[in-house]
């Protein structure tokens, strides 16, 4: 059976757009923890990280590397926060947070953000990302 991401992936959901490629697809979270917040998943459906082929977890965290570039440039912050869990969808992702202080990666405190603001940040970060 599919994962939510899976169907993010083909097109099947819509989702705010960051980057991808051949292997990798990074998107805004609707439920983020800061305005930026993104999911860098791998295209191939794999639930958890440390399952993940060595070659492949390897080009997950450089293409995570490059999103962060991207979104600390687009979003005014002191670091990118990164983190795994792993619990909430069976399909492997990298959640990247825009922090200015630890507390900005309280998983139990999501922000409600607009569409149009959604869509202008996931154009703002896109538009950096090499």
């Amino acid at each position: 059976m599919s994962t939510i991401f899976s169907k993010i992936i083909r097109g099947e959901i819509p989702c705010y757009k960051v980057a991808e490629d051949d292997a990798f697809f990074a998107f805004l979270d609707i439920r983020p923890l800061q305005p930026g917040h993104v999911l860098v998943v791998p295209k191939v459906e794999v639930d958890y990280i440390f399952d993940l082929e060595d070659e492949v977890l390897s080009a997950l965290i450089l293409f995570s590397k490059r999103v962060a570039k991207a979104i600390k440039q687009a979003i005014p912050c002191e670091r990118v926060g990164v983190a795994v869990i792993g619990l909430e969808v069976p399909h492997c992702h990298v959640h990247l947070a825009p922090i200015n202080s630890i507390t900005d990666m309280d998983f139990s405190r999501p922000k409600d953000i607009q569409p149009d603001e959604m869509l202008a940040i996931a154009q703002a970060i896109s538009a950096q990302f090499v």
